[in-house]
């Protein structure tokens, strides 16, 4: 398919670029108020952009109206049914076939009740995003991880292995999945994906797909949606724009179900549909519907930042190994040749308290806040997650600090 940067070449200057520092310390939003002012915060999964003109226009439009009573209608649906169309070729998504939900973690954890049972185990492919940990454990589940390969991708015999482990405990298992993957940035292919609904068909394990991040696909990968796949029937998705028009505080999400999954759909709870906000959900459809000219610019610029950070951290953080994401704008950077691995235990949590190795040390002698690998789960002790969706001044400034700390511990 033509990418969303070939399609829409005049899409205009990078969102990442128009506001300047001080406007960023006056929001009031987590990333930026959670650490003191002196602190860079590449951390959290905010972007540093002002919000997309046609998002905004919705919003105002809304608030001029006083259209603010409670959410109705396909709209949001359909709007995501038409961008999946266009976007990845995916014509399969039915809007009946779908339910509004807080946001794409709480649709996760209401999934696990539909398909499995209290103390039934949920895989996950770790490292990975930490509130699968503490949803999952939250809901009375118990988690067993499949670790990556050592390039990231996913291990499909590891994988395997712990889907026969999962069923043998419970005949309602499941299998969690981030696509793409969070904090590595793959976009797994199609192959990949078709060999995963394999497997979970193979040891009748159900599959739920986070797919929050598939509009940051990056120039050179291609996103697959989970539920385009043969044999991924009985599963569901969940999407939002939370992540790519940065609407992380604009509540809504859209819980998709396979057509073997409709059934139990059907059971979920009504009050799950009171969570979700009208202004959410008009600013999530703005952005699926009208949002792309200034999405193709983000990317545009999310790409160039993708690219710079790997020429600054060769320039002051050789010792740092990077393989440089295929989607999201986030970075999972090896620090363990710095000599500042400490083990740890995974959490769940991503908060600023949850801070080890690498990352308190950015933070103590750089400030420069970072997402501290260990609580990723296995194999994520020794890294650090970067968020680079922010401005080329502001992502030099911290690499800087960050590879002259380390010259001057050392």
């Amino acid at each position: 398919m033509t990418s969303l940067l070939a399609a829409a070449p005049d899409a205009g200057p990078s969102p990442l670029e128009q506001l300047p520092i001080a406007q960023l310390r006056a929001r009031t939003s987590m990333k930026w108020r959670a650490y003191p002012a002196d602190v860079l915060p590449l951390w959290v999964a905010e972007m540093d952009v002002p919000l997309a003109p046609p998002v905004a226009a919705a919003l105002h439009a809304a608030i001029d109206a006083g259209d603010t009573g409670y959410p109705a209608g396909a709209g949001y649906a359909l709007a995501v049914r038409d961008y999946a169309a266009a976007h990845w070729a995916w014509h399969g998504l039915d809007p009946g076939r779908t339910a509004i939900v807080p946001d794409v973690m709480m649709g996760i954890a209401e999934t696990l009740k539909l398909v499995t049972s209290s103390g039934d185990p949920v895989v996950v492919c770790a490292p990975v995003y930490p509130p699968f940990y503490a949803f999952t454990r939250s809901a009375g589940r118990t988690v067993i991880e499949a670790p990556l390969g050592a390039d990231g991708r996913l291990d499909l015999d590891t994988l395997g292995s712990a889907l026969a482990a999962a069923r043998a405990r419970s005949g309602r298992a499941a299998l969690l999945l981030s696509n793409p993957h969070n904090p590595t940035g793959t976009a797994h292919t199609r192959a990949e994906l078709q060999a995963v609904a394999a497997a979970a068909a193979r040891h009748q394990v159900r599959v739920i797909c986070d797919e929050i991040h598939a509009p940051l696909v990056l120039p050179g990968a291609q996103f697959t949606p989970y539920l385009s796949v043969d044999g991924a029937d009985d599963a569901f998705a969940l999407i939002s724009a939370s992540k790519a028009w940065n609407l992380a505080g604009l509540k809504a999400a859209l819980l998709i179900a396979g057509p073997a999954a409709a059934a139990d759909l059907r059971r979920i709870p009504e009050e799950v549909s009171h969570g979700p906000s009208h202004l959410g959900v008009i600013a999530h459809t703005a952005a699926f519907r009208d949002g792309q000219r200034w999405l193709t610019s983000l990317l545009a610029g999310l790409a160039a930042n993708r690219d710079l950070l790997g020429e600054l951290l060769a320039a002051h953080l050789p010792q740092v190994r990077y393989r440089p994401p295929e989607a999201t704008y986030l970075a999972w950077l090896d620090c363990r040749a710095l000599g500042l691995h400490d083990p740890g235990t995974a959490t769940g949590n991503h908060i600023v308290s949850d801070l080890a190795g690498p990352a308190r040390m950015f933070l103590d002698h750089a400030r420069v806040a970072l997402s501290s690998g260990h609580v990723f789960g296995h194999g994520g002790a020794g890294f650090v997650r970067l968020n680079f969706a922010t401005s080329p001044a502001i992502l030099r400034q911290a690499i800087q600090r960050m590879g002259e700390a380390v010259r001057t511990r050392h």
